[in-house]
């Protein structure tokens, strides 16, 4: 038996670390075309704003591929693959044979075809490559401004990371709000606040037109209202999508807006599995299914794909988006829908502001049950919200409690909180 991975981050060591559990012999092979080790992705924005060093940046120990027996094929790119004959054409020549195989190719940052993205100083900011060649620009050409483009996740956390740097940073969003996909109003316009105070100028209902540089090297940016800001440097952070360039039309590998995979992560060619931000999965609470990027996710969704490569059936659970992210040093997390119209389709809507604080929290509910959470600033207990969620739990009982400051597990229904507690700890 040949498993054959692409992809070299959680997926791929959720899955390793599955087959392992039940094949400790046959050979797994990963291919990557990053050269590092297996790293944590979610910290590219603190190493860069040089809170982080190097050596926090492993998601695994050095020895991780020697004891479970793995083989490396780092900084080799796979061309496509033909699932046909059950093979991996590598770029620049070269094939590679599997019996079971998984693809784990993630996500590519999006970068539009702006007139002067050519120029030095233009960058994406997903890997830890990319970490590196803005550190080095910045230092080299002594950067004292930069323009984000896009007020998203990835947007907010490059933010984060120039700051520190003593980086001026302008963040352009063709949105009216900031965090749009993952907050509603209110919760957008407490992180603008959060941003400004920190000397962020925020752009919106705006983005970039043209690109202007000054002997090869940016220089500024033209904005489509016709205002012109100065940039040594600009990073797109418009969001990214499934990375499925290596999959052939004529593959059997059905793509949507990522891999189609069953609850197996299986794909629909035979021995051909999917796992991470390269697929769409099923999420429960919207009904439909799209792809996530989330970190937690790709390790579930990995840890799964390899049971089955390993011939050991096993389902993934279902889909829940979940972002937890600090703005500017104040905590925030948000889980399931968090911005239905109240009224409609039977949303429920529970909030609590505290201005003075500031402080936001809010609770989404349909048919009695939580679907959706925003916290800002106090995110105790978002653990058992969660759960609720997860668990689809009929809250009509305790509704009432939901938003006290006291409300904790002693609130729960007993027979509900009988599976939650194991000793002392709480599983949530």
């Amino acid at each position: 038996m040949r498993y054959v991975i692409i992809g070299n981050s959680a997926a791929a060591v959720g899955a390793i670390e599955a087959i392992r559990r039940y094949d400790l012999d046959n050979p797994i092979t990963v291919l990557s075309n990053e050269l590092h080790h297996v790293y944590s992705r979610p910290l590219i924005s603190y190493l860069l704003g040089g809170l982080v060093d190097v050596s926090r940046m492993d998601y695994r120990p050095r020895d991780f591929y020697d004891k479970l027996n793995v083989q490396t094929m780092l900084g080799v790119e796979v061309a496509r693959v033909e699932p046909e004959h059950k093979r991996l054409v590598l770029q620049g020549g070269g094939t590679l044979g599997y019996d079971r195989l998984l693809i784990a190719t993630g996500g590519k940052p999006f970068m539009p075809p702006l007139p002067g993205s050519g120029l030095e100083g233009t960058f994406t900011f997903t890997t830890w490559d990319d970490a590196t060649r803005i550190a080095h620009y910045i230092e080299t050409r002594q950067v004292k401004s930069a323009v984000v483009l896009g007020a998203g996740l990835i947007g907010l956390k490059t933010t984060e990371a120039l700051l520190p740097r003593g980086i001026r940073v302008t963040m352009v969003e063709l949105s009216d709000r900031v965090l749009s996909a993952t907050f509603d109003r209110t919760a957008s316009k407490l992180a603008e606040g959060l941003l400004r105070r920190e000397g962020v100028e925020v752009r919106l209902n705006n983005t970039v037109e043209e690109i202007l540089g000054h002997n090869g090297h940016v220089d500024h940016v033209a904005l489509r209202d016709g205002e012109r800001v100065d940039a040594d440097m600009v990073v797109f952070a418009i969001g990214v999508r499934a990375n499925t360039s290596l999959i052939p039309s004529d593959s059997g590998i059905r793509i949507e807006r990522g891999i189609c995979v069953d609850e197996f992560m299986r794909t629909t060619a035979p021995d051909v599995y999917a796992a991470g931000d390269c697929t769409e999965t099923y999420d429960f609470l919207a009904g439909v299914t799209r792809p996530i990027a989330i970190w937690p996710n790709a390790y579930r969704q990995g840890y799964v794909a390899g049971h089955g490569m390993a011939g050991v059936e096993m389902r993934y659970d279902a889909h829940l988006v979940m972002n937890s992210i600090e703005v500017c040093g104040v905590p925030t997390i948000s889980v399931g829908l968090t911005d239905p119209n109240e009224g409609e389709g039977g949303y429920e809507i529970m909030e609590r502001y505290d201005r003075t604080a500031p402080t936001y929290k809010k609770l989404v509910l349909r048919d009695q049950r939580l679907v959706g959470i925003i916290f800002v600033g106090d995110i105790d207990r978002a653990g058992i919200y969660t759960g609720l969620i997860r668990d689809q739990v009929d809250v009509s009982s305790f509704q009432s409690h939901l938003l006290s400051g006291n409300f904790g597990l002693i609130s729960l229904p007993k027979d509900y909180r009988k599976h939650l507690v194991v000793g002392t700890s709480v599983e949530v």
